[in-house]
């Protein structure tokens, strides 16, 4: 049986949240090359048309995402990080059947994301493809280069 986290709307006030966006940060920028890490900081995080959530194990933080609202209808999966205490454990799936669940109740026809193309996002991107995301098209302002690639749920 999988550990419960509890998962909750975050205001990025807290150390240990911040923290852990740092963390994605850095592992964006070890993982692709310089100009092409579209994650979002604390700042892109914190828009209006961002929601941010965390799951957390009593009082040690989990893991992060947050869903953008693009506007016509579509939902973009961001800033999934799962900490590195806490990985292989069910933090991601649950993260990301959370984001999904509050995409529909939002009545998006779609969820897309855009990830990294090397051996360092292969844990997400079958994590990902398992729960039902396929290749696509880029979407919104990317622009498909050899260091990324997109994903899309229909919902």
């Amino acid at each position: 049986m999988r550990p419960v986290f509890e998962i909750r709307t975050d205001d990025l006030s807290g150390a240990p949240t911040r923290d852990l966006i740092a963390l994605h940060l850095a592992g964006m920028h070890a993982h692709s090359p310089p100009g092409h890490v579209f994650a979002l900081g604390e700042s892109g995080l914190a828009a209006a048309q961002v929601t941010v959530w965390s799951a957390w194990a009593g009082t040690a933080i989990a893991g992060l995402c947050a869903l953008r609202e693009l506007g016509d209808g579509t939902g973009e999966l961001k800033s999934m990080r799962t900490h590195p205490d806490f990985l292989r454990r069910g933090v991601a799936a649950a993260l990301l059947e959370h984001a999904i669940g509050e995409a529909r109740r939002r009545g998006y026809s779609r969820l897309s994301l855009e990830t990294g193309s090397g051996a360092g996002f292969a844990p997400a991107l079958a994590l990902y493809r398992k729960r039902g995301f396929s290749d696509g098209a880029a979407f919104g302002d990317y622009v498909k280069s050899e260091f990324n690639q997109f994903l899309h749920l229909p919902l």
